[in-house]
């Protein structure tokens, strides 16, 4: 059958539609202010590591990305903030299993793995590590090699981590490929209590690791994801030494 014609006698070409529905399957409250949201999206939808999505409830949109990997279609993971003052988050936090978000039909961000770099550094405050779990999920499950991850992830409270016993666990599994060192800010607080890890904000370690490491910037890449003041910092402490930083801001 032939493609149907206007009166003009054109070619009609039927356009995806603007906005597209997803089935919340799953959430977990990970603190009052941070919840990992799972999402049934439709086949038609795929997205690269590194990318992220756009949903919306009752006609206000945000991007988040994209925790999960390609693989776990028609799955995807989310990892968010709430904003208590903000439009859509205090609207998700009424949400759970069975309802429903919109969501645009198209994966969108440049934010994705640089093959081009053996050494891969990625620097993240809290839920700015959704992109790196993402990468290196489809990293693993795609079976490749000839690659070194290095994660720093920096957060106030060490219950904010989210995905760090899965970091830990793949860390442990992987050891010549992947390396997680999470930081907590406020060390001196009750919250943090029995804390041992690595202290201070993650951008203010950053150059200490590139040391214990033996990074260099010849075969390195820096991602930065998170909030912009980590960004601007870990930029301004690494492009005059001339590092290549990569930047997604969640602000």
């Amino acid at each position: 059958m032939g493609d149907k014609m206007d009166v003009s006698g054109q070619t009609l070409v039927k356009r995806p539609p603007a906005v597209l529905t997803a089935r919340i399957v799953g959430r977990r409250d990970l603190t009052g202010d941070l919840m990992l949201l799972w999402l049934e999206v439709p086949s038609s939808f795929n997205f690269r590591p590194g990318q992220y999505i756009t949903i919306g409830r009752d006609g206000i949109e945000r991007p988040y990305s994209i925790v999960s990997a390609p693989h776990e279609l028609p799955r995807v993971e989310l990892f968010i903030e709430l904003v208590p003052q903000g439009k859509l988050t205090p609207r998700l936090w009424r949400l759970g299993p069975g309802d429903e978000v919109t969501m645009r039909p198209r994966a969108k961000g440049l934010f994705t793995f640089e093959p081009g770099y053996p050494n891969q550094l990625m620097v993240a405050t809290v839920t700015g590590i959704a992109p790196f779990v993402s990468i290196i999920r489809d990293y693993l499950h795609r079976g490749e090699r000839g690659h070194r991850f290095y994660v720093l992830q920096g957060a106030s409270y060490c219950d904010e981590f989210g995905y760090d016993s899965e970091l830990r666990e793949l860390a442990s599994r992987h050891p010549d490929l992947l390396t997680y060192v999470p930081t907590v800010s406020r060390p001196q607080e009750e919250r943090n209590a029995g804390w041992q890890g690595e202290t201070g904000r993650v951008n203010t370690i950053v150059e200490k690791y590139i040391e214990t490491f033996g990074l260099r910037p010849e075969d390195t890449i820096v991602y930065a994801c998170g909030h912009s003041g980590m960004i601007q910092d870990v930029k301004a402490r690494l492009l005059p030494k001339g590092w290549r930083v990569k930047e997604e801001h969640f602000d």
